[in-house]
Parts: C-alpha cells; sequence; structure tokens
C-alpha cells in the first residue's frame, strides 16, 4: 500500500487518470491508516444524506442560468476523495468539519472545438453571477492544460446558507481527457493543444531510463520528481512557454532548453535582469541563457539544479572529466614512481591505495591527476615502504594518512528499557526513536534500517512513512510494543485559541496539578488576540497523552490542540 501512495497513485495522476488515482490512494489509506480511513467514510456517508438536498438547489440555481445562454450541458455532483481531505487536513491542519468543499459540481459543456475556451468562460460567468467566488481559487488550465493534458476551469463560490462549493467547468473532450488519461489523447489526436506537454514528459523519462548512467537511486530520486512536483509556466525570449517543475532554477531552464545551452550556461537573465544561476523561477518569468564555450558544467551545480534531465547532464560530464584527469593521473604516476626506483606494477599500485586509504587504483589515479597526491607524498610513500620491516608494517598497520581518512562510527545507543521487540521472532534490538515523528508506546511502529544511524523507529503514520516503505521496503522491519519497565518519553503540543487573562495558567493548571504531568518546556505567542502555546511534556504512553490532549480542548478559549514532531 506505500509503494503504491509512492508511486503508482502518483504515475496515474501524472498520466491523467484521475478516477484510477482516487481508487488507488482511497484503497491505500484504508490500510496504511484504517482508522482514519474508517473515520472519515463514516463522516462522509451521513453527509451524504444531509447534503444531497443542498446541493440540488445548488445546481438548480446554476441550471437555470446556463438554460438562457443556449449553452448544452450537463452537470454532476461530486465528494472529495478519503484520502484528499486526509490530505487537506494533515496540510491545514484542520480538523474534518473544518473542511469546506468537500463536494464539487462539475459542468459539462457539449462543444465544437472551436468554441470550447468561449463557452467555458461563459459557463463561468453564469456561476459567478449568482455565486461570489473566492479569487485566489480560480485556476485556469484551459489556457495553460497540465503537462499531462489536463483542461478544466476551477472556482470555488460562496453557496447558499454560506458554504463553499468548488464548481469545475470543462467541455466533454476536456472531460474524456481527464477521465481517461493519455489514451483518450489519440481520439483528439488532431488537437495537441494539451498532447504536447504531455509527449514531452513522457519524452523525458524514455530519456532518462535510456541512460546507461543512471543507478536505481537516481532513476527513483528523478522520477519522484517528475511525478510529485507541481508546475511552473516561464518564456522565452522569443515568447515559446516551457513548463519546469515547481522550484525548478535559471540552470535548470537552460538544460531543458537543451543540454548543451545548459553545460555551457554562463549566466542567466530574468525578466531583463542579470540574476545567479541559482535563481527559483516563478510562473510568468521570462528567461535568457547566456552561454560560453568554455563554460563547463561544475559538481556545485547539482546542489540546486532540481530536475532529472540537469542532474543527468550534469554528472554525465563530471564522470567523463573525472575519466580524463583519471587517465593523465595514470600516466603521471607511472612517471613519479619511475624516478623513485618503483615498479608500476599492479601489487604497487594496490599498496598506494592501502596505504593512502582509498577504495580503488581509479580514485588513486584521478587523485594524482588533481595533484593531490604529490611529489612529497610519493617520496613519504617511498620512505615508509622501503626496506623488508616497514614492508610487513605497512602490511598490518594501515598509515597515519589512511587513518585520518577513515570514518568515525557513531556511538551504540543503550537502552535502559525493552519498549519493542522487532521481526517475527520478537528480537530485542537497540533502536533509536525518530525525530520526526517520536513515537510513543502504544503508537503502532515499524523499524528502519538506516545507513549510518542504525535501527529507527517511526510511527505509521509518520510524514516519512509512505516515502520509506515505498522507496526502501527492503530495510523496514515489524516492531510491536511489549510489556515495559515505567519510562516516559517526551511529546511537543502545539495550542491555539482565542487569547484571556489567565489562559497559561489554566493550561499548566491542567497539566500539572490535575494530570501530574510533568512541563519540559512552555511558550506562547500572542497576535491580534490569537494566541499560540507550545508545550514539550513528559508522558507514560499514548492514552495519557489522549487525555493530556482532551484536558486542554476542553479549556475554554482553545480551538486545538495538536501533537507535533517538532516545532517549525
Amino acid at each position: 500500500a506505500s509503494e503504491t501512495l509512492f508511486i503508482y497513485a502518483p504515475l496515474a495522476h501524472r498520466l491523467g487518470l484521475y478516477r484510477i488515482k482516487t481508487e488507488l490512494e482511497d484503497t491505500s489509506l484504508k490500510y496504511t491508516d484504517p482508522e482514519v480511513y474508517t473515520l472519515i467514510k463514516s463522516e462522509m456517508d451521513v453527509l451524504d444524506k444531509n447534503d444531497f438536498g443542498y446541493l440540488n438547489k445548488f445546481v438548480s440555481v446554476i441550471s437555470s442560468g446556463l438554460d438562457t445562454t443556449g449553452l448544452t450541458f450537463d452537470i454532476k455532483k461530486r465528494t472529495k476523495s478519503i484520502y484528499s481531505i486526509r490530505r487537506k487536513m494533515l496540510n491545514q491542519k484542520v480538523q474534518f468539519n473544518e473542511i469546506y468543499d468537500k463536494y464539487a459540481v462539475r459542468i459539462i459543456i457539449d462543444s465544437d472545438l472551436g468554441s470550447e475556451k468561449s463557452n467555458c468562460w461563459k459557463a463561468y460567468s453564469v456561476v459567478t453571477e449568482n455565486f461570489n467566488p473566492n479569487p485566489v481559487r480560480l485556476r485556469d488550465w484551459i489556457s495553460s492544460p497540465k503537462s499531462n493534458g489536463y483542461e478544466s476551469l476551477h472556482t470555488t463560490v460562496m453557496g447558499p446558507e454560506g458554504r463553499w462549493v468548488e464548481v469545475q467547468i470543462r467541455t466533454k473532450r476536456m472531460d474524456d481527457i481527464a477521465e481517461n488519461g493519455f489514451a483518450a489523447h489519440w481520439k483528439y489526436k488532431e488537437d495537441s493543444s494539451g498532447s504536447d506537454t504531455l509527449d514531452m514528459w513522457l519524452q523525458r523519462i524514455k530519456e532518462f531510463l535510456d541512460d546507461p548512467d543512471n543507478d536505481s537511486e537516481d532513476f527513483i530520486e528523478n522520477f519522484k520528481m517528475n511525478l510529485f512536483a507541481s508546475e511552473i509556466f516561464v518564456f522565452t525570449p522569443k515568447g515559446q512557454m516551457i513548463a519546469l517543475p515547481k522550484a525548478a532554477t535559471a540552470l535548470d531552464f537552460a538544460f531543458d532548453i537543451h543540454s548543451e545551452v545548459g553545460a555551457h550556461c554562463l549566466g542567466t537573465k530574468v525578466n531583463g535582469k542579470l540574476v545567479p544561476m541559482s535563481t527559483a523561477l516563478k510562473s510568468g518569468d521570462q528567461v535568457e541563457i547566456l552561454t560560453s564555450l568554455k563554460q563547463e558544467p561544475k559538481e556545485d551545480w547539482l546542489r540546486f539544479v532540481k530536475t532529472g534531465k540537469a542532474k543527468q547532464r550534469i554528472k554525465r560530464s563530471l564522470k567523463q572529466e573525472k575519466q580524463l584527469i583519471s587517465g593523465q593521473g595514470f600516466s603521471v604516476l607511472e612517471r613519479k614512481l619511475k624516478v623513485l626506483k618503483l615498479k608500476s606494477t599492479s601489487s604497487n599500485v594496490q599498496k598506494l591505495v592501502n596505504y593512502f586509504g582509498l577504495k580503488n587504483p581509479d580514485e588513486l589515479y584521478f587523485k594524482v591527476g588533481l595533484g593531490v597526491i604529490d611529489n612529497k607524498k610519493l617520496r613519504e610513500y617511498a620512505r615508509d615502504t622501503s626496506g623488508l620491516v616497514n614492508y610487513f608494517k605497512s602490511r598490518i598497520v594501515k598509515s597515519s594518512y589512511a587513518k585520518t581518512k577513515s570514518i568515525t562510527k557513531l556511538p551504540t545507543i543503550e537502552n535502559a528499557n525493552v519498549e519493542l521487540v522487532f521481526g517475527n521472532d520478537e528480537q530485542d534490538l537497540d533502536y533509536t526513536s525518530g525525530k520526526c515523528c517520536s513515537p510513543l508506546p502504544g503508537d503502532r511502529v515499524f523499524g528502519f534500517v538506516t545507513t549510518a544511524e542504525g535501527l529507527k523507529v517511526h510511527r505509521d503514520d509518520c510524514p516519512n512513512a509512505i516515502m520509506l516503505q515505498g522507496r526502501f521496503a527492503n530495510r523496514v522491519i515489524k516492531a510491536k510494543w511489549v510489556d515495559r519497565k515505567s519510562s516516559t518519553s517526551t511529546v511537543n503540543i502545539e495550542i491555539e485559541g482565542m487569547d484571556r487573562l489567565g489562559i497559561v495558567n489554566d493550561v499548566t493548571k491542567v497539566v500539572s496539578s490535575e494530570l501530574n504531568i510533568n512541563i519540559r518546556a512552555i511558550s506562547f505567542a500572542v497576535d491580534d488576540g490569537l494566541f499560540t502555546g507550545q508545550l514539550t511534556i513528559d508522558v507514560a504512553d499514548k492514552v495519557g497523552l489522549t487525555d493530556t490532549i482532551n484536558n486542554i480542548r476542553s479549556i475554554a478559549g482553545i480551538s486545538g490542540v495538536n501533537r507535533v514532531g517538532k516545532f517549525n
């Protein structure tokens, strides 16, 4: 289920298969977080019955207005998916009853190709004449379709009784593409308005798959970037529109134009002003690339480029440069060893590798080519390894140079209390808690084997859980709580509410006096009558945490209490 959320649902979304994407997300949530899924589903079932009459009233007003325009149309009522509601609750830190656009009305217009845009905007004007729109919630994907070919007008309006309703406006052709994705483009191939960007995206993925230099880590990282990223639309000096992932830089733009343009990029201009190549672009920017044949890709570029194409081209260039330097280093080393009266045999080369604490001969040649290993270091090697005694000494004890290259291991963490067991055989293993979610006894958790910090424990609903379980399933270990000795865990709680005299005293009284819970740290900030509080407390288990949150929530003036992994 985690793998589906990490790869296959976003892939369906990217290909425009929204119906399949929704089904995959909801089904995966049912298994990754069954309690939340059941709760939201039951709430939605109740609302379906209560709001049916409300939506019919809303639709009847829209239908009457559209009838006067002479348009042929169909109106569908749609509920938000369970997964999208859950995601909105997490992103906006709100409860279910604070999500106001749980329903959407879709207007599908029967229109010829030439009149599609004008007919959609005509329908939009009817909607906004009857209901006030939210100006910040207008989305125009008709003028600028998404890269998966999606075209539609989205707006959110204030309906009867002061409730927000999302309205989607599209033609039959647009609806077919939205529902059936890439396959539907072939039915409308004579119209390339939306399919060009999708074809370009698929071509980028094909280029990345065809590159023999990419490993599995590179592929997952860059494929994920292409799947998840929102898009921006920027322009060339001649006015051509280019779609890039959100947060793409001016250098990413250069590589998107052409690999050679990016490789020789010397500087960039955005909206006529000279800016650093690392500048993040925004929709509407006009970008000009300054090039020089003397310019070559730098390793530092990898620090800020975002797109897979840019990273791929930079790595390839750096690899070629490294091979060239290594070839030069091979010749230089052979010549310098000859001066030192040493033969350039594979045995002697391996001794040099061991002496300098390197991984392989290629790394040795590269460092010689760069000049990192110079005449002075080679003379020291010759002096240290001369004679039979020193030769055997060098085989047994690493040189001081190699010791400075060794990796310092992290200290082992001792767990005084046995709280978790791991795997099917319920082993007692050393572990640390993930700082991103701070699991407590009673939480549903899993273990994850890191490369540098040993075994870490995360909650099942940790923000990183889906990524870890989907991308590194082979490093995930089952974990469960067992009987344990008395101990406490540190938890962060965020409180929001209306400011009033004595509110801080009420909170501390509930936590310290009534519940007898130790407060490690507390801070409150007030802004225009609203306050935000941050509490760090010690609790024994999840039951104690739940009691604390419920008791704080019952205090007059408190509007929200949430557990957080760490404070912003």
